[in-house]
């Protein structure tokens, strides 16, 4: 099973907001290691709580994503048959 910390590495980078807001991702970064150290329960629910809470933060950063819907895709072919009919 992966770490906490590495799934959160990977997900702030995926997202790429690691440029866009440096300390919050570090930040991110932090509590995911707290909440992979076995110690105090509860210091490690709190940190998991406040890590759900940065990860939405970070989360409402990234870009939007660009989805290839049925619009675009139609677009798409309207215009390859205008370049293969001019």
């Amino acid at each position: 099973m992966a770490s906490v910390a590495d799934a959160v590495t990977t997900e702030i980078a995926s997202l790429g907001v690691g440029d866009i807001s440096p300390g919050l991702a570090q930040l991110a970064l932090a509590l995911a290691s707290s909440v992979d150290n076995p110690g105090n329960a509860t210091a490690q629910a709190n940190a998991a709580r406040e890590l759900r809470a940065v990860m939405e933060d970070l989360r409402k950063l990234a870009p939007a994503a660009v989805e290839d819907d049925r619009v675009i895709r139609l677009s798409r072919r309207r215009e390859a048959r205008r370049d293969r009919s001019a």
